[in-house]
């Protein structure tokens, strides 16, 4: 094996790209890991200008280094390696590492520039600090389940002592020598009122607790009527109307009531907040029951989704709410699958809103 052919054998089986040009930049030598890297053939980069190889505004410096070398010695870029931006054949960015050694001969400069490939380990950077983002998300998520279940217990207390003071008031405005029926109802109403309000907490601080999966018979819509209530008292947009069109209270579903609810307010919040800027502001919650399947579907009159929305949906934290931490469909799902089911979304209709369905076995 000549020299030549033992040089173009080590370019070729090299690992880092290789490109040699003279002083004006033309391609003279242009190995196999370029050709990866760049998209080129051999035959299409030799004889261009490097330039082909990188973006306008990286091309238009690098010219002006090697010329302000040639004329005044002064090094940029020769024997000093820097991350720099490369161009593929087909346009896209590439991040790059590239060293640049000078060979002169008998007749000109030749430049030798080695480049390695940026992208994997740029992925691993991203994917590292999109992790520890994760982490200290969910470090947030768990701080919060304690501060949520502590919170509605604190506020249960005194919700329980304002009943009891109440109903003690009401006994003795009715025992009372003028006993005033208006007064009597107002507080009446009152301690109603109060009771509603401990359990909307008790059932917000059953959705913190972490719990394990706990079946038995539920009735599907007293559980769909209370995330109704859960929403509406939540819910931080205004004249949303939520509704139920399934009545039938003898049905009996075998779900976990809280994780089932914990689903049906995400989904429901979502709804009403996707209606926000809608001139209608419905959503709407059916039932449809099957041999082997209930569905339950959670449908608004917001502007729908697109298809890279949807694309990512189910995805933990990937979620585009300002306030959201993009976790809640992803918990979702894994909960109705938990299930047995499964949580998916019908495909766009022109001109109609999102629908989300919750699929659970009927048996």
């Amino acid at each position: 094996m000549d020299s030549s052919a033992r040089l173009d054998s080590v370019l070729d089986t090299a690992a880092d790209g290789i490109v040699v040009t003279d002083k004006v930049g033309k391609i003279l030598l242009f190995n196999k890991a370029c050709e990866k890297i760049f998209g080129y053939t051999r035959d299409e980069a030799v004889g261009q200008n490097v330039s082909i190889l990188m973006g306008a505004k990286d091309a238009a410096a690098h010219h002006q280094y090697m010329q302000r070398y040639l004329d005044t010695g002064e090094r940029r870029i020769i024997g000093i390696g820097r991350e720099v931006n490369g161009q593929h054949k087909d346009g896209t960015p590439i991040p790059l590492d590239l060293s640049v050694g000078e060979a002169k001969t008998e007749d000109d400069h030749q430049f030798i520039g080695i480049v390695r490939d940026l992208r994997s380990k740029k992925e691993i950077e991203a994917r590292l600090s999109e992790l520890q983002a994760n982490l200290v998300k969910m470090t947030r998520v768990n701080a919060l389940d304690e501060m949520g279940a502590a919170i509605a217990h604190e506020v249960n207390q005194p919700l329980t002592a304002i009943m009891l003071y109440l109903q003690t008031a009401s006994r003795r405005a009715r025992t009372s020598d003028s006993p005033d029926p208006q007064l009597i109802k107002l507080m009446e109403k009152t301690v109603v009122e109060a009771e509603r309000a401990s359990k909307i907490i008790q059932r917000m601080r059953n959705f913190v607790e972490k719990q394990d999966l706990r079946r038995q018979d539920e009735t599907l819509a007293t559980v769909i009527d209370e995330c109704i209530e859960l929403v509406s008292v939540g819910i931080d947009v205004e004249d949303v109307e939520i509704t139920s069109t399934f009545k039938d209270y003898t049905y009996k579903a075998n779900i976990d009531g809280v994780q089932v609810q914990q689903i049906l307010v995400n989904l429901m919040r979502n709804a009403a907040q996707a209606v926000a800027n809608s001139t209608v502001k419905r959503v709407l919650v059916d039932v449809e029951v099957t041999q082997d399947n209930l569905f339950i579907r959670v449908s608004d009159t917001g502007p729908g989704l697109s298809q890279e929305a949807i694309d990512g949906l189910f995805k933990a934290f990937s979620g585009t709410k300002r306030r959201g931490l993009g976790v809640g469909l992803a918990i979702s799902r894994s909960i109705a699958q938990n299930h047995g089911g499964d949580l998916f979304v019908e495909p766009k209709e022109e001109g109609k809103g999102a629908t989300f369905v919750l699929r659970l076995p009927s048996k």
